[in-house]
């Protein structure tokens, strides 16, 4: 076993394993939350539990807006990942953190200060994501354009924001780095709303909704044709589907009443609507589904409610933030602009090598969506190909695995002995370029 230990730090979801492997240790959530049923509060992996009823659960979280305003708490879930999940003894292993882009120096001293003075690690390496995206995706393909250019631009959708970054030769170019403040969290709220506005109340079920968005919405390719369709009565209106919420009884987690009624969609940009043959295949293929036990019935001694046109409307505060009334660009424009921040040279190379991880590229049909909004906007002599990651939300912990695996990981590290001679904002300089 390494005694590397590789923690991608994010805002949503702690990932740690030991380098050198292809598969984190753990997943968990970074946050702890106390369910409105009991006294104690329970820390990252207990949160997965299948028997906990987290319904109406109170929740604290390290990260705010994706910045790290709660030290204390963070070093109580490392703690915890540290002895009871990994099982690590810190002053002989090595740590390699990674951290959000343009962090602030006094959260990195706070940072450097629970890793040196609390845990006694080894030694540290510090990294940010997309340099670590290029780094894994470079490696899977040697033969590809991101490995032989040494360029590409990482666009990650996380849980606090959205980063178009563009790498080159490992190191990201800070001043091309253009950031929205839209991630996995604000879609949740905006979730919750659109929900709690429209059927029932769900306000304080964070882990609900979560589950919800994950399992249901996804990316619509025509927003005028969907939400056309999505008026439709009944049977007629294919993004119709139910989702049932935990009883606390029989069931502690929610569940997609008939998740063929939920993939339903699926069918309509296989079989365009809009044209003529598609028509004919929709009209067809609805009558087959139309069979009379299908039929609508909300049953009243469950908790559910109905989603149509939510499912397509939430992910699409990426790509239009300005119809909910921020005061942003699109994704697309976002991606434009940070490649026009770096040279010209660069240009060509970085659209052909556009890399989506995150949790946020995970909703169907992204990636398309936003090759198509690309399109208009980069100039004919460019291609744009986007490639998305095989597991969006594992990649930056693989790239991180791999590099703590390297042989010259040990004389990148700042060591502890340094950081105890000359402080934590000289030592921080090693990791700048």
């Amino acid at each position: 076993m390494s005694n590397v230990v590789v923690l991608d730090n994010g805002g949503g979801l702690l990932k740690a394993g030991f380098g050198g492997e292809r598969d984190p240790t753990c997943v968990v959530p970074n946050c702890t939350a106390r369910p409105s049923s009991s006294k104690k509060w329970l820390l990252a992996d207990q949160l997965l539990s299948p028997t906990e009823d987290l319904t109406s659960a109170t929740l604290r979280r390290p990260f705010d807006r994706g910045h790290l305003i709660n030290p204390d708490l963070q070093s109580s879930l490392w703690a915890h990942l540290f002895t009871s999940i990994l099982k690590v003894h810190p002053p002989n292993t090595s740590l390699l953190l990674t951290e959000p882009l343009f962090t602030l120096p006094s959260i990195q001293r706070s940072v450097d200060e629970i890793i040196f003075e609390d845990f006694n690690f080894k030694a540290l390496f510090v990294s940010d994501s997309p340099s670590l995206v290029h780094l894994y995706e470079a490696s899977r393909r040697p033969y590809g354009l991101v490995s032989k250019a040494q360029c590409s631009l990482v666009v990650d959708c996380g849980f606090s924001f959205t980063h178009a970054a563009p790498v080159f030769q490992n190191f990201t170019l800070n001043y091309g780095v253009k950031r929205m403040d839209l991630g996995g969290k604000a879609l949740t709220n905006y979730l919750k709303e659109l929900v709690s506005y429209r059927s029932v109340n769900v306000m304080d079920e964070s882990f609900i909704m979560d589950d919800v968005k994950e399992k249901l919405c996804f990316v619509s390719l025509d927003v005028q044709r969907d939400l056309k369709i999505a008026r439709k009565p009944g049977k007629d209106n294919m993004f119709r589907c139910t989702y049932v919420l935990p009883d606390g009884v029989t069931y502690m987690k929610g569940f997609v009443k008939d998740p063929n009624e939920a993939n339903r969609y699926l069918a309509l940009d296989a079989s365009d609507p809009s044209s003529p043959a598609g028509e004919k295949e929709y009209v067809e293929q609805r009558v087959v589904n139309d069979k009379p036990q299908d039929r609508r019935s909300v049953d009243l001694t469950k908790n559910e409610f109905t989603l149509t046109n939510e499912r397509f409307l939430v992910p699409e505060m990426i790509f239009r933030p300005a119809d909910l009334g921020m005061n942003q660009a699109g994704l697309a424009e976002c991606i434009v602009r940070s490649v026009n921040s770096c040279h010209p040279h660069l240009h060509p190379v970085l659209y052909e090598s556009i890399i989506l991880t995150g949790g946020s590229t995970l909703f169907p049909r992204f990636a398309e969506r936003l090759e198509k909004e690309l399109r208009p906007l980069v100039p004919d002599e460019f291609q744009v190909k986007i490639t998305a990651q095989e597991d969006p939300i594992l990649g930056v912990w693989r790239g991180g695995s791999l590099l703590a695996s390297s042989p010259d990981f040990e004389a990148m590290c700042v060591t502890k002995a340094e950081y105890e001679e000359l402080g934590s904002a000289r030592c921080r300089r090693r990791f700048l370029h």
